[in-house]
Order: C-alpha cells, then structure tokens, then sequence
C-alpha cells in the first residue's frame, strides 16, 4: 500500500484527492494548506488528517503529490526529494528556469520517481492514436479558454500552452532551430494570448494560439503528415485520421478522388477513444511507476524540455514588446 499525501487542497487540489481515494492500492495520509478555510472544510468533507506544515506531511508519506502554486513548486519539491520522497508535481515544473536546472540535478540524482501533470499526455483522444504512426511535419494548435483569475500567477504560455508543447516535444524527435512569438497582456500582468511559430531541424512547423481570454473553450491539435491529417480535440474527446492508407476495416469511410493524376483513395477513421478520466490516469501511472519501479510516464527531463520551449517563447514575447 502506497502512503499519498497532498500539499495543496484547493480547486485543482481537490479533483487530485478525489481522484487518489479512488485508485486501488493507495492510502491518502492527509494534506497541507495554508489557507484555514480551505483546510478546515476539506479536513471536515473527506474526514483526513490536516497537517501541520509541509515537513511533518512528508515524514509520514511515501511519495507527495504537490498541487500548490508554481512559486512553490521548487522548494516543496526539492524539501520532499531530500526527504527521499517521490513526487508529483503539477505543471509547469518550477517558476524559473534556473530553479528547474537545479530541480533536474537533484532528481536524477535523488534516484527517486518523479513525475510531472501534462495531463493531456493522458486525453483519452490522445491515447487513442497510440497504436498509430504519427510523424507530422506541420501542426497547428488552438488552446482557448475563459478568463480565470486562478491561473494568473504565471503566463498563458505556462498555464495553457505548455500541454501543447509538452505534446509537440514528444511527438516531433528533432530539436527546436527557431521560435517567433508574439503575445498581449490584457486582463492580467502576463500575456493573457499568444501566437507561436516553433520550427524544428527536420523541418516541421508547429504554429499555436492560446488564450485566456476567449469567449468559448476550444482545445484542438492537428497534424499533417505524408498522406494523412490527424485531427485531435482534446476537449470533446474525438480523434479523426484522414489518410491514403488503403485498409478493410469496415468501420472506415472510403472514397475515391480525382486529383489530376489518376484517382486516390481517401480513408476517414475515428478511432475508438475510452471513456476514462485523464487525471486518474495520470496519477494511477504514477502510482504504478512506485511500486512496479518503473520509469514515470512524464519524466522530470520531459517537464525541464516544455519549459525550456516556454521560457524561450516568452523572452521572443518580452523582447518584441520592449
């Protein structure tokens, strides 16, 4: 039985402790929050112990699942890995590039699992494609959401779009060559939308929008590859591949067009997507990785690369605004 305890009990912290009194093998020791109230009525709603202070949370815990505001993240984090806890750390990894370098050294050497919340690695309409070949070589990204003031503390590009290129890093296996960014501060102290141009060695671009400001959500990737278009809505859960690949499944639309050479068959596939919830996903994997001592599923290299990728977007958004 794995000991879970949890800094961090408010609104997203909340969903992380519902989600871990659900999964087998796991027994929540308690939590630590600094707010009174939230604690109070969380310690009274789900009848676990309140903690005192983050030290003595640890001391009576096997791995941490840390969903306290990025400005803490690198001290929780590196107070539980000296501790010789695991951790779980929402995203992004640290507040600063400098405290995710130091956060890098001190986990790999700490031998312990550390994993980072990308949960979209986790989407269901992304995991459908799992089984499927996917080399894009061009790919365009909307993240749109409502104003919330919860996420504010740090950019839009650290709030929102850094699920999209954590996505994009795994996917394309070529190194970034050039980045252009341009984004606006509107209802916040950071830029609130932005627009990114991230070009690789291999020749993929990945163009992204996101925002924080807009009037309907939208959370769509699509990619183009030799011969196929592979259009994922992490939102509604749907995935639709669009290719040349001749195929006898019967559950495949297929038609004929002329393109000026001769005609082609075009297939449209919407591969099955499970019903399951990506957060539970995520921390179930990061359970299995303790105790069958396995590498986590987003490693802390992984969350280090999307925010080397964001922090390089906003020096080109503070730079073009200077």
């Amino acid at each position: 039985m794995l000991k879970i305890g949890l800094i961090g009990a408010g609104h997203l912290g909340k969903f992380h402790l519902n989600n871990w009194l659900e999964i087998p093998n796991v027994t929540v020791v308690g939590f630590y929050d600094t707010d009174d109230a939230i604690a109070n009525s969380v310690s009274v709603k789900y009848k676990i112990k309140r903690f005192n202070s983050a030290e003595e949370l640890l001391d009576s815990c096997d791995a941490i699942d840390i969903v306290a505001p990025t400005s803490f993240h690198y001290k929780l984090c590196a107070l539980a890995l000296r501790k010789g806890k695991h951790v779980f750390v929402e995203k992004p990894l640290t507040n600063t590039m400098d405290e995710a370098k130091s956060l890098l050294k001190l986990a790999v050497e700490s031998n312990l699992k550390f994993q980072v919340g990308h949960v979209e690695r986790f989407n269901p309409a992304f995991v459908a494609l799992k089984n499927y070949k996917l080399e894009p070589m061009f790919i365009e990204v909307h993240r749109l959401s409502q104003f919330n003031p919860r996420g504010t503390d740090v950019s839009v590009i650290l709030d929102l779009m850094i699920h999209d290129i954590d996505i994009i890093l795994q996917l394309v296996k070529s190194n970034v060559s050039y980045i252009s960014a341009n984004g606006v501060s509107v209802l916040s102290d950071t830029p609130d939308i932005a627009n990114v141009r991230i070009e690789f060695d291999n020749g993929c671009v990945a163009n992204l929008t996101s925002s924080r400001i807009s009037m309907k959500k939208m959370r769509k990737m699509r990619l183009f590859q030799k011969d196929a278009y592979i259009g994922i809505d992490f939102l509604e859960k749907k995935t639709e591949i669009i290719s040349q690949n001749a195929t006898s499944d019967k559950n495949v639309f297929t038609f004929d067009i002329d393109t000026g050479k001769g005609k082609k068959t075009v297939a449209i596939a919407n591969p099955a997507v499970a019903d399951t919830n990506a957060m539970k996903e995520e921390l179930t994997a990061f359970k299995d990785a303790i105790l069958k001592n396995t590498e986590t599923a987003v490693t802390v290299l992984d969350g280090f690369r999307a925010m080397e990728v964001a922090h390089q977007i906003l020096d080109k958004i503070n730079k073009a605004t200077i």
